[in-house]
């Protein structure tokens, strides 16, 4: 038995609680996890903002070492570090054929098995998104891990699995921002973080951070931010009055609200880019008008996963790791155990601090 966070019921408290983990049948691992960061997605599904079947262990950016491993998994063995891929690819799907992984049609399908059971009632389980990080061991499809590069600590490379291939991807596959270019980024979160030194990796002239927080500032510059903006109703004027009245090349919108949406549009420079990470619902409407489409002629375009391929894009990442352009730990402001995941889900409601990374 291990143990894990589930979530019994949309709406429902996570309950940290002992399950069943099967051994891993073919074409499956079971890896021991080292840690797993608090992801807003994760919160997400609390609230159901995104849906996936429930009962479920939650949990999706996450890294550890290979336990066992089914019929004929070969890329991975006992013992080997891995980063887990919450959204692998089927290579199949009319996205894939494409090229644009990030968009595979069946990258979720696995959300619906039943992967383990509860030990004190027997009930089925979900694994979240794919791999059910939120646990001290989890059993996933093979395609589900990739190899943790050299040189990236284990218990870090957890942060690979989602913010940082998200925030990276946001700046150099999506917005693809170039050296010298401004950019504005709205929201200092984990994935906020990580876009914010992506910015700087990619040689941005000036980098402005925006949070509801005042004391988010120091995590913002540490990473790369040259500017601070604490958001209001006026912030897109502050942007812009801090690029000469232009507005910036390039607003990354890492929060997912209309509001916040809307500031990172106008802030923008006639012509710019505005690319939107943060998962909004249903109820978050932004709205334009035909003739300021046409006046700004901006660019705004959705980001999923970062537009990214994991088994391409880490190794990349490492490189900047090792080369110490990369700082995972930065994006790191609290490393708990699983019973400290519901508080962290209360900070990131709260607009409090960065990554939280559950430690096993």
């Amino acid at each position: 038995m291990v143990r894990a966070a589930v979530l019994p019921a949309v709406g429902s408290p996570l309950e940290i609680t002992e399950i069943d983990l099967p051994e891993p049948g073919p074409g499956q691992v079971r890896v021991r996890l080292a840690a797993a960061g608090v992801c807003h997605s994760d919160l997400s599904l609390t609230n159901g903002t995104m849906r996936v079947p429930v009962p479920a262990v939650l949990g999706h950016e996450g890294a550890g070492t290979v336990v066992s491993v089914g019929e004929g998994v070969t890329h991975v063995a006992p013992g080997d570090g891995v980063v887990l891929n919450w959204a692998p690819a089927c290579g199949k799907c009319h996205a894939c054929s494409l090229g644009e992984v990030w968009l595979c049609a069946d990258a979720l399908t696995g959300a619906g098995a039943v992967y383990a059971r509860r030990a004190d009632d027997g009930s089925d389980l979900h694994p979240g998104l794919n791999v059910a990080a939120f646990a001290e061991e989890t059993v996933v499809a093979a395609n589900c891990v990739l190899p943790v590069p050299d040189g990236v600590p284990l218990t870090d490379a957890a942060l690979l699995g989602c913010a940082v291939l998200t925030g990276y991807g946001a700046v150099h596959h999506s917005a693809r921002v170039r050296e010298g270019e401004t950019v504005a980024v709205y929201g200092v979160g984990g994935v906020g973080l990580a876009t914010i030194q992506a910015a700087r990796i990619a040689g941005a002239s000036k980098i402005i951070a925006v949070d509801v927080s005042p004391a988010k500032e120091e995590l913002a510059r540490k990473a790369g931010a040259t500017d601070y903006v604490v958001a209001s109703e006026t912030t897109a004027r502050e942007i812009r009055g801090l690029t000469g009245k232009q507005g910036v090349d390039v607003a990354v919108e890492c929060v997912g609200r209309a509001v916040t949406i809307r500031s990172a549009w106008e802030s923008t420079r006639r012509g710019g880019r505005t690319t939107v990470v943060g998962i909004g619902g249903k109820d978050q409407q932004v709205t334009f008008n035909a003739l300021e489409l046409f006046h700004f002629g901006r660019t705004l375009s959705g980001c999923v996963y970062g537009n990214s391929d994991p088994a391409k894009d880490l190794p990349v990442l490492a490189g900047h790791v090792r080369a110490g352009r990369l700082d995972l730990s930065a994006l790191v402001t609290e490393r708990i155990g699983l019973d400290g995941i519901p508080a962290a889900f209360d900070n990131m409601v709260a607009g409090k601090g960065g990554r939280a990374l559950v430690v096993f």
